[in-house]
């Protein structure tokens, strides 16, 4: 008997035959649910957070990958670095020729000797008419005082060539007095002379202290300005005037070393009783104060001074003294020549010449060595700048 199939119950019953067929997978959607057998046969779904071992590291959160993401740009959450500002290399300030400005003749700054000598001459020609008037009255006063000295020197002058005529007939006594006699009166004339010129230049150094006061801020000066600012300190100027060409020029004749330090040290008096409104004692300390460490820079440009009206002097009055027979004497010593009076009125005409120029100078000098000192230990400059208005130029 054939077997017709196996009974419901059977050992083979949940086992399919190829009429059967094999069981497919349900479609996506059918709504059968899988069983667990068939979840180990799809393909494994990584959990959440997981990553293959040759995997590169996965990026923070915020970062962004290529070159969209600049070096100074901050991550999210990051705090932005602090912005300074851009390198400037280091400049030097630069120099100003003339300090804090120029608002008048001079430059508002330590001055060297070639800008105090160009400052008297600029000040001499900017204000010509006044300081040339205020030179040609102290030269007219020099040389006719000088005239009356030289005048009265002259007598005993007379009496010396006619002793030297007398040849051996003169006696040993009689030779000894004309000699000494005409050396004393020579003497006599010769520190009158320097006393003279020092009187008028301190006393010329004073007005012109006046006169720089404005010329040094550009302003205008005028004569009744300057002679405003000095007639209440008139009698002390003349005081210290007559004090420091006294024993300047008997020190410097007498013993040289005391009479240049008396000329140096007390140089700025002057300008310093004008300027400062001091007392006739302040007015020496000043002075000495200012000079103090600076003894030989102030001796040389004092000294140049002197020396440059000796040479113009010496210019201007040659054609003078050629005329006046004076120069004769030279090439003729065995003779002696008395000038006569025209010859003096000749020589002192061209003292007045050169006297009117000179005089000034020396004296605009001197007021400017006292800026100078004063600006160099003082910060004088700070106070003519303000006083003038004008504002320091950028240092940079």
């Amino acid at each position: 008997m054939t077997d017709t199939g196996g009974a419901p119950g059977g050992e083979g019953a949940d086992t399919p035959t190829p009429s059967q067929g094999v069981p497919q997978a349900s479609a996506p959607g059918s709504g059968e649910s899988k069983r667990p057998e068939d979840h180990a046969a799809s393909p494994a779904t990584p959990p959440r957070g997981w990553q293959a071992p040759d995997a590169p590291p996965t990026p923070p959160p915020g970062w962004q990958h290529g070159p969209s993401h600049r070096p100074d740009a901050p991550y999210a959450g990051q705090q932005p670095p602090p912005q300074y500002p851009p390198y400037q290399q280091y400049q030097p300030p630069r120099w100003n020729p003339n300090g804090l400005g120029k608002p008048g003749v001079i430059a508002l700054r330590p001055l060297n000797i070639g800008d105090i000598l160009d400052g008297a001459i600029t000040a001499i020609r900017r204000h010509a008419l006044l300081v040339l008037g205020i030179g040609a009255v102290m030269a007219v006063i020099t040389a006719a005082i000088t005239f009356v000295v030289q005048k009265y020197a002259l007598a005993n002058l007379a009496g010396f060539a006619s002793t030297v005529q007398l040849g051996p007939a003169a006696t040993e006594e009689e030779l000894r007095n004309a000699v000494f006699g005409t050396f004393g009166d020579t003497f006599l004339v010769l520190i009158s002379s320097s006393l003279l010129t020092s009187f008028l230049l301190t006393v010329t150094a004073g007005l012109m202290a006046a006169v720089m006061s404005r010329a040094a801020l550009g302003r205008e000066v005028t004569f009744g300005i300057a002679w405003g600012e000095v007639q209440p300190r008139l009698l002390p100027l003349l005081g210290v005037a007559f004090v420091y060409a006294l024993l300047s020029t008997i020190g410097v004749l007498l013993c040289i070393v005391p009479g240049v330090l008396a000329w140096v040290f007390w140089a700025l008096a002057a300008p310093a009783l004008v300027l400062e409104r001091g007392t006739f004692r302040d007015a020496f300390a000043r002075s000495v104060k200012l000079v103090s460490g600076a003894f030989w820079r102030v001796l040389g440009v004092l000294l140049l001074a002197r020396i440059i009206e000796s040479f113009f002097e010496s210019i201007i009055q040659l054609p003078f003294t050629l005329g006046s027979g004076v120069f004769s004497q030279m090439f003729n010593p065995a003779k002696v020549t008395v000038p006569g009076t025209g010859d003096l009125l000749l020589a002192s005409a061209g003292q007045i010449i050169a006297g009117t120029i000179a005089i000034p100078f020396v004296s605009l000098v001197t007021v400017i060595v006292y800026l100078d000192q004063r600006m160099r230990r003082e910060g004088m400059d700070i106070e003519l700048a303000r006083a003038a208005g004008v504002q320091p130029p950028p240092a940079w």
